[in-house]
């Protein structure tokens, strides 16, 4: 099977419906934090999810993947940082390496952006991500023990992170 080529990109306001249609398939109780979502939906991007947080897998013209990168705080303290607050890949496309692509473009534009380091937050339960964070180099920086309760039970909140100067 040939896997198509996947296009890295920023998203552009014109992505909206795609990216709200692909964040609603996507959900899932492995990750989210927030009910599914219902109709009424709101808006994909608003005055803190900005289109320019946002990098795009594209393949074939189709938008299969995308990841948010953005500071972590706005205080001058934080400004070397950046986190990933986001990380949603088609259930078509899954098991080609989108979010890996998504992940690795995600740290060369938090570098070339100036940051000196990246981190995330992923729930304890999620062994999938947990394991393609630590093989790019993510350690557990912390762990927040029963830090959410989602669907009838407590969940651990992991924090992760690495270094952007070394690769």
């Amino acid at each position: 099977m040939i896997v198509p080529e996947t296009l890295i990109r920023t998203a552009a306001q014109e992505d909206e419906e795609a990216l709200a249609a692909l964040d609603r398939a996507a959900w899932s109780t492995l990750h989210a934090v927030l009910p599914a979502p219902t109709p009424p939906y709101e808006p994909f991007f608003d005055d803190r999810h900005l289109p320019e947080d946002y990098l795009l897998a594209v393949r074939e013209g189709v938008i299969v993947g995308y990841i948010r990168v953005a500071p972590p705080t706005p205080l001058a303290a934080t400004a070397h940082v950046r986190q990933i607050q986001g990380l949603a890949v088609a259930e078509s496309a899954r098991g080609c390496g989108v979010a890996r692509t998504l992940l690795r473009a995600a740290m060369d534009r938090a570098r070339a952006d100036g940051a000196v380091r990246i981190t995330l937050r992923v729930l304890g339960h999620n062994a999938p991500a947990r394991a393609l964070y630590a093989s790019e180099g993510f350690a557990v920086e912390g762990v927040l023990p029963g830090e959410l309760f989602l669907a009838g039970a407590y969940v651990d909140d992991i924090l992760m992170g690495r270094s952007l100067t070394v690769r």
